[in-house]
């Protein structure tokens, strides 16, 4: 057994206090300190670019930052300074300021493929925003998510499918149905046994694998034949795959689209997107019913709209994309040779695409594996990153790749021994981290 023991003293005493105060002990189900080896889970002082804090004093390479909302690094000086000079002038008035007005410009500018754009603060409620949409351009109440995607947003429509569908009506849950990517008969019969029922297709245009050839410009071409609104969940997409997201890229243009995440670099903004049609029933120069689109207190605050123009700026500027694809590339070849050189390879994976990386911990039978996932990050942390994936930010430098994967190799020579033992247990621990969705806690 290996007997190096990691200690958080100061993290695991500030954990036991946020259970008391915060349900769940953080307020994203993602942050938890289930996620995390028992007694390991840091809990953050501060960061600056690439690098984190905890409260015990140690430093880690961060991958992941903000749940891939921090691309180019914490405390970025050029968002920063763009939050600084409108905190002086006034954050939020009774009436529209002129920033949200060169926001939707830059944005719409930067997004070519939608013609109008509203702002709000979290994924979720333009996801869902997106949806109401739908629903009312097309009277319809069904809608179709793609079953191979993780997550779309915390309300009732998406959350009722999941393991943690407690208190969600099943009424509302039954109005939800399943398509699979990269399938587009599965989803013609979906969409013929549900006639003129689906209201819009939602889902991420990529993920772990590129869309097969022909593939978006097929849901698009169903989408129009059927009658329904094509939504694409650019959450993670925006700004990885490139500064126009995954349709930027790709080409197909979805009527709808939602961005977030990289779009503030940790401030609170995401947006909703599309077509001037759909979008302008969310406004006052139409004829039909209004439909309640976004309308939230905080939606446009200055500061985070000029951090968001801070970061489109940056993106466009000094090529933040292609850097993000090159640190992963970078950050991709070394972990797979380290597995390798360790004997792993067939057990320790690294999959996405290179600006979004995550890896997979299989079993001796290879299976996809909790513990051995927990003993994995149990040796990243102890060797100074943390990475609940491999998703980059810009701020890294070769230097943090080369410790990085200096320190995988360490954990995959651990691994190693776990596969030999058939059991991975002496190794955790503890107790081993769990998945999110799950039904008990």
């Amino acid at each position: 057994m290996d007997t190096e023991e990691f200690f958080l003293p100061r993290s695991r005493a500030a954990n036991e206090r946020l259970h008391a105060l915060v349900p769940g002990g953080a307020h994203t189900y993602a942050k938890g300190d289930d996620q995390y080896p028992e007694n390991l889970a840091p809990v953050i002082s501060h960061g600056r670019g690439a690098h984190v804090w905890d409260v015990d004093g140690n430093r880690y390479i961060e991958y992941g930052s903000g749940l891939r909302s921090v691309s180019l690094g914490h405390a970025h000086p050029r968002v920063n300074e763009a939050v600084r000079r409108e905190l002086d002038r006034g954050t939020n008035f009774v009436r529209p300021s002129m920033m949200e007005l060169e926001a939707a410009e830059r944005f719409l500018a930067t997004v070519p493929t939608a013609e109008m754009v509203k702002f709000t603060k979290n994924g979720s409620d333009a996801t869902t925003a997106a949806v109401r949409l739908a629903r009312a351009v097309t009277g319809r109440s069904r809608v179709a998510i793609c079953g191979d995607h993780p997550f779309f947003s915390v309300d009732d429509w998406f959350i009722g499918t999941t393991p943690m569908s407690a208190g969600i009506p099943t009424a509302t849950t039954e109005l939800t149905v399943a398509f699979p990517y990269g399938d587009l008969t599965a989803t013609e019969e979906l969409l013929t046994r549900y006639e003129d029922e689906i209201a819009c297709l939602i889902l991420e245009p990529a993920g772990h694998a590129e869309p097969p050839p022909g593939y978006l410009a097929g849901l698009r071409e169903l989408a129009d034949r059927h009658g329904c609104v094509l939504i694409f969940d650019e959450m993670i997409t925006g700004f990885r795959w490139s500064e126009a997201g995954a349709q930027g890229l790709y080409g197909v243009v979805p009527d709808l689209s939602t961005f977030g995440k990289a779009l503030g670099n940790g401030f609170a903004v995401s947006a909703l997107a599309g077509r001037r049609e759909l979008m302008e029933r969310g406004g006052l120069r139409h004829s039909g019913d209004r439909v309640f689109l976004l309308s939230t207190t905080h939606g446009a605050e200055t500061h985070s709209l000029a951090a968001a123009m801070a970061v489109q700026a940056t993106y466009a500027e000094e090529g933040i994309t292609a850097r993000l694809h090159a640190l992963g590339e970078r950050l991709a070849a070394g972990v797979r040779e380290a597995a390798a050189g360790m004997g792993v390879a067939d057990h320790v994976l690294v999959r996405g695409r290179a600006s979004n990386l995550v890896f997979a911990t299989l079993d001796e039978n290879g299976r996809p594996s909790q513990p051995y996932r927990t003993l994995f990050l149990r040796r990243l942390l102890a060797g100074g990153v943390l990475a609940p994936s491999f998703v980059v930010s810009s701020a890294l430098d070769d230097a943090d790749i080369d410790q990085t994967v200096d320190v995988v190799a360490q954990a995959c020579a651990v691994y190693r021994k776990a596969l030999d033992a058939a059991d991975p247990t002496p190794w955790l621990g503890g107790r081993p981290v769990k998945p999110v969705f799950r039904r008990l806690a």
